[in-house]
C-alpha cells in the first residue's frame, strides 16, 4: 500500500499523535460485542462500554508490550485544547498474548465525545524490558504520547489502529 494512501496518515494520527513508524507488530482490537476496530470505521459509543480484547500478535513470551489508547480529539475536534486524553494504559504485556496478561496503569475509560466526531487511537510500544518502575500519568488530560515514549525509552510504535466515534443522540418519542 503506497504510504500517502495509509489510513493511520490519512486519519491524522502520523503527525499529530505519533511520528511515522514502520509496523512491526500486528494488534487486534475487539469490543465485546464483536465489534472489530479498523481504522476509521465508526462506534456508537453505547457499544464500546467494556474494555476491549487487545491481542498483540508478535514477539515472544520474553517480549513486553505497552498500551495506550487516546483520544486526541479533546474536547471538541474543532479545538482540541486539552489534546490527548488517555483512556487506557497497560504495560507489561508479554507478546503473542492480550492486554489482560499486562499490568493495567490507568483503568479502561469509555469514550464519550460530546461535540463533533472524536478520533480513538490504540497504539502498541515494544518495551526495551519490563517497565517495573513505571508510574501512571497524574491526570487523563493533556497527555502526551510521543513524551511518555520517548520519557520511558519505547521508542516508535510497532503498531497503531484507531476508530471514529460521535455522541449519540437520543431515540425521539412521538
Amino acid at each position: 500500500m503506497e504510504r500517502a494512501f495509509d489510513p493511520l496518515i490519512v486519519g491524522r494520527v502520523i503527525g499529530e499523535v505519533i511520528d511515522d513508524f514502520i509496523p512491526s507488530t500486528i494488534a487486534s482490537v475487539v469490543y465485546s460485542s464483536n465489534n472489530v476496530v479498523r481504522n476509521g470505521k465508526e462506534f456508537f459509543p453505547s457499544s464500546l462500554t467494556v474494555r476491549p480484547r487487545v491481542q498483540i500478535h508478535g514477539g515472544d513470551m520474553r517480549t513486553f508490550f505497552t498500551l495506550v489508547m487516546i483520544d486526541p480529539d479533546n474536547p471538541n475536534p474543532s479545538d482540541p485544547y486539552l489534546k490527548e486524553r488517555l483512556h487506557w494504559m497497560v504495560v507489561d504485556i508479554p507478546g503473542t498474548t492480550d492486554a489482560s496478561f499486562g499490568r493495567e496503569l490507568v483503568g479502561y475509560e469509555k469514550p464519550m465525545p460530546d461535540i463533533g466526531i472524536h478520533r480513538y487511537v490504540f497504539i502498541i510500544f515494544k518495551q526495551p524490558n519490563r517497565l517495573t518502575r513505571m508510574m501512571p500519568p497524574s491526570s487523563r488530560d493533556r497527555f502526551n504520547t510521543r513524551r511518555f515514549a520517548d520519557h520511558n525509552g519505547l521508542g516508535l510504535p510497532v503498531a497503531a489502529v484507531y476508530f471514529n466515534a460521535q455522541r449519540q443522540t437520543a431515540a425521539r418519542r412521538r
